[in-house]
């Protein structure tokens, strides 16, 4: 039985024995014993005191004495104040880890066509530029966070929407046509979402440059900035888009085919993959229909120049606009859309955006309109809402061709592990496609992890150098004790020694803690799924492999005393292998079997 389970029951005794009546529900409250105590589970005894009517001490004094009296399983206590901490027996971890050695899924709920659905929304890149660091974070996140509710026994529907119409994907569109001179991803030698962000870019430069040349010849920066001839240009150019004009489409149609196949690259150089790929140029139709409904039942009104809105000052919000004067869509407009459609399709139980944190208002607009417009499954959507990260020398501005490429990051990552593996004389005798291989997987690995450890609501900093450290909280480290152990249990394999454990075997402290930390991992892996968040992940596997390296450092396996240790510290290993390598899967990062 679970070792919860067990102490809850024996704490509900004690106390139905000292009052005579059954005690509320989740009164008893056990949690994980802090690491500067002695023992592995932890009573709070403050909420049980009108029952036991004894003072914080005593009552866990009596509890505790109890304890060990009517529960095998529990060897001995000992009181801080109001905690009552509890050493679980040896042999109970012995049977656990049996147990968890026999169990493939370990740590996982495998789900059924009845589980739950997710559908998880991420990366959401426009096709006027490449991905970059922003959409690293993202995508990470994302992937990470599919991975741990599938996990959790949930089913999964991985969707992306791409941002592929609208003023700035015209923006790229009219500078190709003004200054591309035909040149093509094949004829540049440059991926094709790079050689449109190039024009992107361009379009930015040119426009400031009239503004400035406006405002110089008298004109209010104000109006510059919306009069300028060139902003003007690409508006039309959206008109005609709108209109379906054939030559706008077909322009359309073609630099966004170079930059999907570059996206394709990068996603697939990332281990990202999604179910269903919508489009906001197939959805803003519907939303468009969407909102002229709701101006038709009166939930939404018309100013004089003809937009469209919708009024939430009732609700501590604004006025948000849905339909410009001229017709066209906003991005709220093609999000009612896409959630409608999405919900039609799968009638999900949770939407997860996963977005960052400036759009956070957008989000809840989201929800309340179409709360409002009479979808009630508007309380399934769920913001994840996930901070921005920098690189130490400061912010990403895509418009002024001073983003962080995604490509060119993990180039860099390639490189740096390259260079610290080969300084510490990591790889040495293995074949250079072997270490071709080994290095990729320690760069993403270390771009992964560093970005993943830090809990997504949080703003960062990523440090490409501190991210790939083969001693600290690093991907690297946990894939090199990953390998560590895998190198052991190739040795033992080849010396026809197989894992096992034998009845009645003593374990040392930290033996012991391996697999208190072992037999938390199932909880560990639901606390991810509830907080929606990797970091639990993440820190749960350096901590295990911190704890093993301690404990390699400490006390031998191969050399160990009898047989029979050696045969036990084999399967705690290997466990300790299989929860890392789950752990860094439920990441989307993988673990070399030597390096």
């Amino acid at each position: 039985m679970d070792i919860y389970a067990i102490i809850t029951n024996a704490v509900r005794d004690y106390l139905v024995a000292s009052d005579g009546s059954e005690p509320e529900k989740n009164i008893i409250q056990i949690q994980k014993t802090r690491k500067e105590f002695d023992g592995d589970l932890t009573l709070v005894v403050f909420p049980l005191l009108r029952i036991t009517k004894k003072s914080p001490e005593q009552s866990a004094e009596d509890i505790g004495a109890y304890l060990v009296e009517h529960c095998s399983e529990i060897d001995a206590y000992n009181v801080i104040k109001g905690f009552l901490n509890l050493v679980v027996s040896p042999v109970y971890w012995s049977l656990k880890l049996e147990e968890m050695t026999s169990d493939m899924e370990y740590g996982r709920i495998n789900p059924t066509s009845d589980s739950l659905l997710y559908m998880i929304e991420y990366s959401s890149p426009n096709t006027n530029k490449p991905l970059h660091l922003g959409h690293i974070r993202n995508n990470l996140v994302g992937n990470s966070i599919s991975r741990i509710m599938q996990a959790n026994g949930f089913r999964v529907s991985q969707v992306n929407l791409v941002n592929d119409r609208g003023i700035h994907i015209c923006k790229s569109m009219l500078a190709w046509q003004k200054w591309g001179n035909g040149a093509t991803p094949e004829s540049t030698g440059k991926k094709g979402d790079h050689l449109v962000g190039d024009y992107y870019v361009m379009f930015d430069r040119t426009l400031k440059e009239q503004v400035r040349e406006m405002v110089a010849a008298g004109s209010k920066q104000e109006n510059a900035e919306k009069e300028a001839p060139l902003l003007q240009e690409a508006q039309e150019m959206l008109r005609k888009w709108e209109a379906k004009d054939p030559e706008v489409i077909s322009l359309w149609e073609k630099m966004n085919s170079w930059v999907y196949a570059g996206f394709d690259v990068t996603y697939d150089r990332l281990g990202v993959s999604f179910d269903k790929i919508y489009y906001e140029s197939q959805t803003y139709k519907l939303g468009r229909a969407i909102v002229l409904e709701g101006l038709e039942k009166g939930i939404l009104y018309k100013k004089d120049d003809g937009s469209i809105w919708a009024d939430l000052t009732g609700d501590g919000l604004d006025q948000k606009l849905l339909l410009r004067a001229d017709g066209t869509s906003v991005y709220m407009t093609q999000d009612l859309g896409t959630a409608v459609q999405r919900y039609e399709e799968s009638h999900f139980n949770t939407h997860i955006y996963v977005v960052g944190n400036e759009q956070d208002y957008h989000f809840q607009v989201l929800a309340l309109i179409l709360k409002k417009l009479g979808y009630d499954w508007a309380d399934r959507l769920y913001h994840l809402s996930y901070g921005m990260v920098e690189l130490p020398d400061g912010k990403m501005k895509s418009r002024e061709g001073k983003v962080v490429d995604a490509d060119d990051l993990m180039d860099e990552m390639f490189t740096t592990a390259r260079d610290m593996s080969t300084d510490l004389g990591k790889l040495e005798g293995f074949a250079e496609d072997e270490k071709e291989g080994i290095f990729n997987t320690i760069g993403l690995g270390a771009l992964k992890y560093f970005i993943l450890k830090v809990d997504p609501k949080k703003n960062m900093i990523f440090d490409p150098v501190e991210s790939v450290d083969f001693n600290g909280n690093t991907g690297p480290f946990i894939q090199y004790s990953y390998a560590r152990i895998r190198s052991v249990m190739q040795k033992a394999e080849e010396e026809g020694l197989l894992p096992g454990i034998t009845e009645g075997l003593e374990m040392n402290d930290k033996e012991r803690g391996l697999i208190r930390m072992l037999y938390f991992y199932p909880e560990t892996v639901q606390m991810a799924g509830e907080d929606r968040s990797p970091a639990h992940i993440a820190n749960y596997c350096y901590e295990l492999a911190r704890e093993f390296n301690q404990f390699y450092h400490e006390f031998s396996i191969m050399s160990a005393e009898t047989v029979e240790l050696k045969k036990f510290r084999l399967l705690l290993a290997g466990m300790v292998a299989r929860c890392i390598a789950s752990g860094m899967e439920l990441l989307g990062i993988d673990v070399p079997e030597r390096m």
